[in-house]
């Protein structure tokens, strides 16, 4: 079983200088929004690719039953805030 600080914390050392916002308390479907600079000129697809390397086999093997992820720049989440 994980949890979502275990979830943050392997985004966020795979992802330097990201930061993840992890919900989830059932040990099994997580939501979470990582705002990395990383992203910039990606599609989202790979932006999801960039994250799901960093948790390893856990999604494959089941430890992650489910993720939902939001992937955006500082600069989108900046907007966002500020919208």
């Amino acid at each position: 079983m994980i949890d979502k600080e275990e979830i943050k914390r392997l985004i966020e050392e795979g992802l330097p200088g990201a930061e993840a916002i992890v919900k989830g308390d059932d040990g099994a479907h997580f939501e979470a929004v990582v705002i990395s600079p990383e992203f910039a000129g990606k599609s989202v697809v790979q932006q999801h690719q960039l994250v799901y390397r960093t948790l390893g086999d856990r999604m494959q093997t089941g430890v992650i039953h489910a993720l939902a992820l939001k992937t955006v720049t500082p600069e989108e989440w900046a907007g966002q805030a500020a919208g």
